[in-house]
């Protein structure tokens, strides 16, 4: 049995472990601790646990952290914390196990969003223990239990504009409620609003302001994110908030250089799409997209970086020693240089009724925020890199089933052997080879795609479509400024000289640096540079590395 103490203000760090011992273990080591600032509420079984969750719940208790052990008679561990989800979905997860069971647990875990798992015994806690609870602790103030109902979107599920704004607010970690058209509360804040289905999205803000169909620009002045920047002139323009632009904000702040990132849509770019990324430094247990751009997020607004959201960049110019960037509304800010991170986009599938589809059911990337309407649907993925992997393994939790559609003849061309592994092992992913989606059909919505599969074609129904199918630069904007190839990638560095030559109007007594344009001054990291290594942990350092050859360009001047 678990006893609750009277109300509490202090958030819960809940333990479960049907070993006695064990349990007032953990409970006595998270005491010493966290005692002073978190409540320690222990249970002796999964069954009791969730009794307690839901009696917090019920009090307005905010649950932090949730540790669990990983064998429990009755219930195990990942039983306990996927149904302890529902009940407390802003509590951050650990598992506790021995050595014996890490391979099942690290495949559990992904099933089941957990944060990290603990291997017994964990002492010194102060080493093997602590450290975990501290990162979840830091998780959930960040992330963890803020009122849903601030921001309130109306629309339509099948309404690619309200997939936008939905989208654009998720990306960018700004808690909203949802509300359909077609539910009763959905109707009635439409009426109150004085607006009709053709006005949706509509997003009423926490002051009763509705703004009907607004721009990404809109909503990010109305949500409170920052897009005017505060200087005319900085050390360092980074333009792309991807891995490699978080990383060159990060380390070109921590550094002191006065630094502005200037993000079009949202931090992340397509790495903070990605439901978990398991082959990055540091993360043995995995890392979501979303986990990781926040933290890269919060981290670069600790040193003092500027983050300018939902800004569009439409050229780049040399006025001098300056380098000037110009924006969509004809503003502009000026700096000492220039880090060019902005990443690709997914290539358009290109097949009738795809474009018609767009946001109403075909979707480019992981597009989380609709997972929860997937449940019980037939979802397909095109694509056959990890990226798409990613996602038949995070859709796999919510559809009936989820079917790969691999234009080649294998995944082990282009997916990581863990993650073929994971699909092979996930009874509701059917992986289809040698297939290509070659038209989709339906009214207001996806209802069904027609595939082609050697010489034969088939027709079959289909709720949902997320393309992953490559990239491309999209670096049109730049056209006419440095050098770009036949691809639309940034060369840098030794391949901009030829035959001993540096390239055209190239004015330095020396070569480019290593991630250097043929612009003194700009650099380029990440997937937008030509011949660029295509993952986050190469994405970051060259983030890193293009701030250190920031420093030595401003040397020179």
């Amino acid at each position: 049995m678990t006893t609750i103490e009277p109300r509490s203000t202090k958030p819960v760090l809940m333990t479960v472990d049907d070993d006695p011992g064990v349990s007032r273990a953990v409970a006595r080591d998270l005491r010493r601790r966290y005692g002073q600032e978190h409540r320690i509420v222990r249970a002796e079984s999964g069954r009791d646990a969730l009794d307690a969750l839901r009696e917090l719940t019920l009090r307005g208790e905010p649950v932090a952290a949730i540790l669990a052990d990983y064998r429990m008679p009755e219930m195990n561990g990942i039983e306990f914390l996927e149904q302890a989800m529902d009940i407390a979905p802003h509590a951050r997860r650990a598992l506790l196990t021995a050595y014996a069971d890490t391979d099942a647990a690290i495949q559990a875990i992904n099933l089941v969003d957990v944060d990290h798992y603990l291997l017994k015994p964990w002492d010194p806690p102060e080493e093997k223990l602590y450290p975990v609870v501290d990162a979840l602790v830091e998780t959930w103030r960040a992330v963890g239990q803020r009122p849903i109902d601030e921001i309130r979107i109306v629309g339509h599920r099948w309404s690619a504009e309200c997939f936008s704004a939905r989208d654009f607010l998720a990306r960018n970690s700004v808690p909203y409620r949802y509300y359909s058209i077609d539910e009763p509360e959905g109707a009635r804040l439409l009426e109150a609003a004085g607006a009709g289905p053709e006005d949706v999205p509509v997003l009423i803000t926490t002051d009763g302001t509705a703004l009907r169909s607004p721009t990404d620009a809109e909503i990010a002045a109305a949500c409170g994110l920052t897009t005017d920047p505060v200087s005319e002139f900085y050390d360092l323009i980074v333009i792309g908030g991807g891995p490699a632009g978080l990383g060159s904000a990060v380390y070109g702040a921590s550094e002191g250089l006065r630094t502005v990132l200037v993000e079009r849509h949202a931090t992340g770019g397509q790495a903070g799409q990605s439901s978990r990324i398991e082959n990055y430094l540091g993360f043995p247990d995995g890392v979501s997209g979303a986990q990781l751009t926040d933290r890269a997020r919060r981290q670069a607004a600790k040193f003092g970086a500027e983050v300018l959201t939902a800004r569009d960049v439409v050229s780049l110019e040399a006025r001098g020693s300056a380098r000037v960037v110009r924006f969509g509304d004809g503003s502009e800010i000026a700096a000492h240089a220039v880090v060019l991170a902005t990443g690709v986009s997914y290539r358009t599938l290109d097949a009738p009724g795809v474009t018609e589809l767009t946001g109403r059911g075909v979707f480019y990337g992981s597009a989380a925020t609709e997972a929860p309407a997937c449940r019980g649907e037939d979802v397909y993925i095109v694509g056959g890199a990890n990226s798409a992997g990613q996602a038949a393994v995070f859709f796999s939790r919510h559809a009936a089933t989820v079917t790969l559609v691999v234009r080649g003849p294998n995944l082990e061309a282009s997916m990581s052997t863990y993650l073929i592994k994971q699909i092979e092992g996930i009874d509701n992913i059917f992986v289809r080879t040698g297939c290509q989606v070659v038209e989709a059909h339906g009214d207001d919505h996806l209802q069904s795609l027609t595939l082609c599969q050697g010489d034969s074609t088939e027709s079959v129904k289909a709720g949902s479509m997320f393309v992953f199918i490559g990239a491309a630069p999209r670096t049109e904007w730049l056209d006419g400024f440095v050098q770009r190839d036949a691809r639309g990638f940034i060369p840098t560095g030794p391949d901009l000289v030829v035959d001993g030559k540096r390239p055209p109007g190239w004015t330095l007594d020396r070569d480019p640096y290593h991630l250097e344009a043929s612009v003194p001054g700009v650099f380029v990291a990440g997937d937008v540079r030509s011949d660029s290594v295509k993952r986050v942990a190469s994405a970051v350092g060259e983030g890193a590395m293009a701030v250190t050859l920031v420093h030595r360009y401003l040397a020179d001047q």
